[in-house]
């Protein structure tokens, strides 16, 4: 996962949040129950003292100490309800002391006796043997000038019990839960994050040729719908100036073919003249070479403006690119000739593609024609044409110098030639690449090249294969 995303940080603060939320949660449960089992006790116990020193402790004087311990034990049987009680005269006497609780948390004669001198009702926490702590409320009284002091306590350990119940429940599910809610959130997040998603992948489907796609707008009313509206009318609006650049490009080389086609025939019809110097003669083949240079120029901004604007498509039809491969070559091997470079074309099987006939046919033409431009005489150049799952390969390998790996990925720009000092003797105009590209693009296919070593290069055409 994509630790930088997003969807990665709204999921990670999601689950800190929600993780501190329920931390705090959890540890105020725990206080609140805490205060809540404590100050219940404590009521508890309270009442019990004061029922003591109200109800039991003045029938002393009628029916003697004897009495008190009798009726604590009938009235609230203290041992069989795990409570303590104590009952003390001033000096330290005990009068009363309960005996062993039936769930044995603690041994009453283990229990220290309250030291204060005081006369205020008062409620302590005592640690004792066997067990964490106890709860004892403490009540002073006076009954026919003697004074007592009246103990009632009992054990924490069931209040602590529960604390820690609650402890290992809240250890145990506060994970889980927050697990369950960070898939939840992720569940969520996936799909509000699909719309962007789609948007994705509807932007990566529009390319120079199919800038008349848009993007998906969901009802939603949200600010993915704004965006996505915002999207596509940026998208309209560099559709617009794309398809008027590309009339203009269009329009201007087709106005240009006529005065160079003139300027063209003119300059022949000069140099045929005999009669003129030789420094002049040598001045008009120049100009006329370089009229030559600037017709293929214009003609192939013109190819290249019809293919971007999609006016060059015809009806595809079904044919073997294996054969055309064979004819092209037939007809290129005059060229090749000229500087001794063996042109061979390896197609052993029927390749069958659907297309237009012409435009592929330009294809091996202006890739046979860059290899012999760059080929040194003797050399040889290889075309060859195979099938492999699904696609057509059509493969154009020479023995030439190479190119740079610094320029391998700028070939196919328009008006772009590697190492100019190198390339200035050949001719050309660094758009015969460009058109093969946008060819093949238009096709469904790509072009790829490569460095063949120790010399040379490859260049690769990949079509779909026809059904």
């Amino acid at each position: 996962m994509n630790t930088r995303s997003i969807r990665f940080r709204l999921i990670g603060l999601y689950a800190g949040l929600l993780a501190l939320v329920m931390l705090l949660f959890g540890a105020y449960t725990h206080t609140r129950l805490d205060h809540f089992l404590r100050t219940t006790l404590q009521g508890t116990l309270d009442h019990r003292a004061q029922q003591i020193v109200h109800d039991i402790l003045p029938g002393i004087p009628k029916l003697g100490e004897s009495y008190v311990g009798a009726e604590i034990e009938k009235r609230f049987a203290p041992a069989i309800n795990d409570r303590f009680v104590r009952v003390t005269r001033r000096g330290g006497e005990v009068l009363y002391l309960s005996g062993v609780p039936n769930d044995g948390n603690f041994v009453p004669e283990s229990v220290p006796p309250f030291a204060a001198e005081t006369k205020q009702a008062s409620t302590r926490e005592q640690a004792v043997p066997g067990d964490s702590a106890m709860l004892i409320a403490t009540l002073p009284g006076s009954v026919a000038g003697q004074d007592y002091v009246v103990e009632v306590g009992t054990s924490l350990a069931a209040s602590n019990n529960v604390l820690r119940g609650l402890l290992v429940t809240l250890a145990v599910g506060l994970p889980v839960l927050t697990g369950l809610a960070i898939f939840g959130g992720y569940v969520l997040m996936k799909r509000a994050m699909k719309p962007v998603q789609d948007i994705i992948v509807s932007a990566q489907d529009i390319t120079l040729h199919h800038l008349s796609r848009r993007l998906p707008v969901t009802d939603s009313g949200d600010e993915i719908a704004e965006l996505s509206k915002v999207l596509n009318q940026m998208i309209a609006r560099l559709d617009e100036s794309f398809q008027h650049t590309s009339r203009f490009t269009a329009d201007a080389s087709h106005e240009l073919r006529t005065p160079l086609t003139v300027i063209h025939c003119e300059l022949e019809s000069i140099l045929r003249n005999r009669k003129l110097d030789v420094d002049l003669r040598e001045a008009l083949g120049s100009l006329l070479d370089e009229v030559v240079r600037l017709v293929r120029i214009v003609e192939g901004l013109f190819a290249l403006s019809k293919l971007d604007t999609g006016e060059a498509r015809s009806e595809p039809v079904r044919f073997d690119l294996a054969k055309l491969a064979e004819t092209t070559a037939e007809q290129m091997c005059l060229l090749a000739e000229e500087k001794h470079i063996q042109l061979a074309c390896k197609t052993s099987e029927q390749v069958e593609v659907e297309g237009d006939h012409s435009r592929l046919k330009q294809v091996i033409v202006n890739l046979l024609d860059n290899a012999i431009k760059y080929t040194p005489d003797g050399g040889k150049i290889s075309l060859t044409v195979h099938a492999e799952n699904g696609s057509a390969f059509l493969d154009v390998t020479d023995n030439g110098p190479g190119v740079s790996e610094a320029a391998l990925p700028h070939l196919f720009k328009r008006f772009y030639r590697a190492d100019e000092a190198h390339t200035r003797e050949v001719e050309g105009a660094g758009l015969g690449l460009s058109i093969v590209h946008s060819i093949c693009t238009a096709h469904g296919g790509a072009v790829s090249i490569r460095n063949t070593p120790p010399t040379g290069c490859q260049v690769t055409v990949q079509l779909p294969k026809a059904k």
